[in-house]
């Protein structure tokens, strides 16, 4: 490890002490790994612990690079939410981590930084993840009217509706996703040797019935 990396090192794990000697009843753990602080707190913690990290003077993680959303349909905890933060001044980066059950509501940070505004809405819109006290929580990327939310696991690939143009009622219509199956014709005399290969078994389990 050279003198930079050292240094840099020294500086995330002095950050790290101070984070858990301020927030010590606010967060569930830390850790340091890829150059940057991982914190996991929870939503009852969640603007107190963002105040601090932007407003005191050893943090001073002044801004708020993303909001994201991973979703483990398969647990209680389904969806967690990560926040991206970047100090200027000390040159660090921080991810602050909480998970939450599906119908839950969190508190929106948008109090403390106004560009969260368009961030929430973007979860909402994706991941149907309400939050308290935002300003204006409506969709912002798909139609009015969308039904579902599509960065969730369990939505259709296909979506539930279709947008497009009818040229008999001259204007922009919604209507539910047709599948078409007449063109799903299944060849299995392909030259592909897999292929080759199944047909073989099927002709020979037809010969034995």
């Amino acid at each position: 490890m050279n003198l930079i990396n050292e240094i840099v090192m020294q500086n995330l794990i002095d950050l790290e002490k101070k984070i858990n000697s301020e927030l010590t009843t606010k967060i569930n753990r830390t850790e340091i790994k890829h150059n940057q602080i991982y914190i996991e707190t929870d939503k009852d913690h969640l603007v107190d612990v963002v105040l601090f990290l932007k407003t005191n003077n050893d943090t001073k993680f002044r801004q708020l690079i993303d909001i994201t959303v991973t979703d483990y349909p398969e647990k209680n905890q389904r969806f967690e939410l990560v926040y991206l933060f970047l100090s200027h001044e000390f040159n660090q980066r921080l991810i602050l981590k909480y998970t939450i059950a599906e119908n839950e509501i969190i508190p929106s940070i948008t109090s403390i930084f106004p560009g969260a505004n368009w961030m929430e809405r973007e979860v909402f819109d994706m991941y149907g993840v309400s939050f308290k006290d935002h300003p204006d929580l409506r969709r912002i990327l798909t139609d009015y009217g969308f039904e579902g939310h599509p960065l969730r696991k369990d939505f259709p690939l296909t979506g539930h509706t279709e947008v497009r143009y009818s040229e008999d009622q001259k204007k922009v219509i919604s209507e539910p996703v047709k599948l078409e199956q007449n063109y799903r014709n299944f060849d299995y005399e392909s030259p592909w040797e897999g292929t080759k290969y199944i047909k073989e078994e099927l002709d020979n389990n037809d010969k034995k019935n």
